[in-house]
């Protein structure tokens, strides 16, 4: 009764915004379903674990294309409009260390750790520092950075995220928040061409896994809980992801500053995120609290939620 009492509230605003997600050709079908089934039951449990003492802080994660932004959006809108908390909902990737940062680590390292994406590549004390501050008591604004992939590096500071208020939940979504170091014995063998002539004395795949040993494991340790949207397999988030690329693409017509990527620069770019993104395929399933079964067709098929 309580599931169709919050759909009633907030339908409307959900139906809005996914309106605003799709193009002509992409249209979302079995939202009420989505919303029923499967979005506003997670929002009780999130609701029901949220206290007023300290931010709910709510990991989101799922391979490229599966639909994070758009899923944590819908949740953001259902605390907010039903359930009366205040949200604040940021991506890892808005974290990404600058162009000169990343430059500077390029050459320092290895050339790959020019292309944004992997551990290593983002801010970690930034994300700790925010995690920290929106605990304390006496909250104080924030301001965090707002990342722009068409020019690959943070917007202007008159365009960053303003946290007035002390948030209750805080939605940090990502591709790769929660992952896990691989073992290293797996890590000799390249999974593919990029790994096999860009990376052939294994410096890249060591410094990321070195990176989710340490620094992220501290990071991910702040999470309360996690979500997991779970795909098939890496091909269907390739397909996924060129979608969303198209999506750009039809949105950025009108403003053709944007830099879209053809189906080359896809494939080669979701090569640095490959092996990460399989091994959270196999293993975090084991520890998520909340895993989101996808189906081919993008959408949710089941809900599995981990007893603590």
């Amino acid at each position: 009764m309580k599931t169709v009492e919050c759909f009633n509230k907030v339908k409307k605003d959900c139906f809005k915004f996914i309106k605003s997600q799709e193009t002509s050709t992409e249209k979302f079908s079995k939202k009420e379903i989505m919303l029923k089934n499967f979005l506003i039951p997670l929002c009780f449990w999130i609701s029901k674990k949220a206290n007023n003492k300290k931010p709910f802080i709510v990991g989101l994660a799922g391979g490229q294309g599966t639909g994070k932004t758009t899923i944590s959006s819908i949740i953001k809108i259902i605390l907010e409009k039903y359930f009366k908390l205040e949200v604040f909902k940021i991506s890892i990737d808005d974290f990404y260390k600058t162009r000169e940062e990343r430059y500077r680590l390029s050459k320092k390292i290895h050339p790959m750790l020019m292309t944004r994406g992997v551990p290593g590549t983002h801010d970690v004390q930034m994300m700790l520092d925010f995690f920290k501050k929106s605990k304390i008591k006496n909250f104080k604004k924030i301001m965090l950075p707002n990342f722009n992939k068409a020019i690959d590096d943070r917007f202007n500071k008159n365009k960053w995220y303003k946290i007035n208020r002390r948030p209750d939940v805080i939605i940090f979504e990502g591709w790769c928040v929660g992952a896990r170091p691989e073992l290293l014995n797996t890590m000799k063998k390249p999974i593919n061409s990029l790994e096999k002539t860009k990376d052939q004395k294994l410096v890249w795949r060591n410094y990321v896994n070195q990176q989710l040993k340490t620094k992220y494991k501290e990071l991910y340790s702040q999470l309360n809980c996690m979500i997991y949207l779970k795909a098939k397999n890496f091909t269907l988030l390739q397909k996924w992801r060129l979608k969303q690329e198209r999506k750009l693409w039809l949105k950025a017509k009108k403003k053709s500053k944007h830099k879209i990527m053809n189906k080359s620069d896809v494939i080669n770019f979701m090569q640095t995120y490959q092996r990460i993104t399989q091994n959270m395929f196999k293993n975090t399933p084991k520890y998520a609290s909340i895993i989101l079964n996808l189906n081919d067709n993008h959408q949710i098929k089941s809900a599995v939620y981990r007893p603590k």
